[in-house]
């Protein structure tokens, strides 16, 4: 990994109905995330948040089946802008939420700078719906599918591009929680899952290995998505659309550990952080325990 880091916030709660999680990025800024990181030796470049616009509560925030799309889209072009910028100071990105919804923005800023950039999508739920397969419109269930090239132009073209990633290039490790839709899409295009019911049955060790086996040869990048919600709802609370029966903090610390160690995570965005919903901001300082971990914090 490099050793400067640029840390850009995104307050972003437009991509669902639970208000709070626009607060993410100062829970884990009040956790300690800076002073943890530059404890390891890296240099940190604090960008801030991005601004955030502010939808018109008077008007109906439905748009196309999407809700809050105008405010979504241009909060994630705004965002993608950013990280283009840390990646052309030569920095490594590490992008706080905010809701999922803001992925769009970062992989849109940080997939123009590699050919074949693999994504990991740490995450109870899969995040590929589109306006025709969402149950609720929340954006926040769409950005891996809109990444994809799937999903409304106003989304899928933010950066000029429509294409992202590749569905060969993506793993997704957690999952319990899949709509019909996705499920239907992740077979069409061979989207590689390890559901819990695979973590349970393998172990995370041989996950992760598997992961960077899958990954390491065809990727010259790869993008961590660590969703929250994808831990189990006893070690993270303060999320807004938990699902029971999660991965553990160990394995979690685990997988972060191994992927520092297989030096291949070129960018990096903590999601769904909600300090409305959280017990003493315990799920931001996992956040920021688990940061530590990826930028290789040791017991020794």
């Amino acid at each position: 990994m490099k050793t400067k880091l640029g840390i850009i916030g995104v307050p972003m709660d437009l991509g669902q109905l639970r208000r709070g999680v626009n607060m993410g990025p100062s829970a884990i800024r009040y956790a300690g995330v800076i002073e943890r990181l530059e404890k390891l030796g890296y240099i940190i470049d604090d960008y801030g948040d991005v601004d955030i616009p502010t939808p018109d509560r008077k008007s109906n925030q439905m748009q196309d089946g999407l809700r809050n799309l105008n405010e979504v889209a241009e909060g994630n072009r705004r965002l993608a802008e950013k990280v283009e910028r840390i990646i052309e100071g030569d920095a490594f990105p590490l992008i706080l939420g905010g809701d999922h919804s803001i992925a769009i923005g970062s992989l849109a800023g940080i997939a123009r700078h590699y050919s074949n950039l693999g994504v990991i999508w740490y995450d109870a739920h899969g995040d590929l719906n589109t306006s025709d397969t969402s149950p609720s419109g929340n954006i926040h269930g769409m950005p891996l599918a809109v990444s994809l090239g799937l999903g409304h132009d106003d989304l899928t073209m933010i950066g000029g591009y429509r294409e992202k990633i590749k569905p060969e290039n993506i793993v997704i490790i957690g999952a319990r929680s899949l709509d019909s839709g996705e499920k239907e899409l992740i077979r069409e295009r061979g989207i590689k899952v390890f559901s819990m019911h695979e973590v349970d049955r393998m172990g995370m060790t041989a996950v992760i290995q598997e992961t960077i086996q899958y990954l390491k040869e065809k990727t010259d990048g790869v993008h961590l998505s660590l969703d929250l919600d994808g831990l189990d709802p006893n070690e993270a609370p303060g999320v807004g659309t938990p699902v029971v029966g999660g991965l553990s903090y160990r394995e979690s610390h685990l997988a972060m550990e191994m992927l520092q160690e297989a030096g291949m995570i070129t960018s990096a965005e903590f999601v769904e952080v909600n300090p409305i919903l959280d017990e003493k901001n315990k799920t931001a300082t996992l956040a920021v325990e688990l940061m530590g971990s990826l930028f290789g914090e040791k017991l020794k």
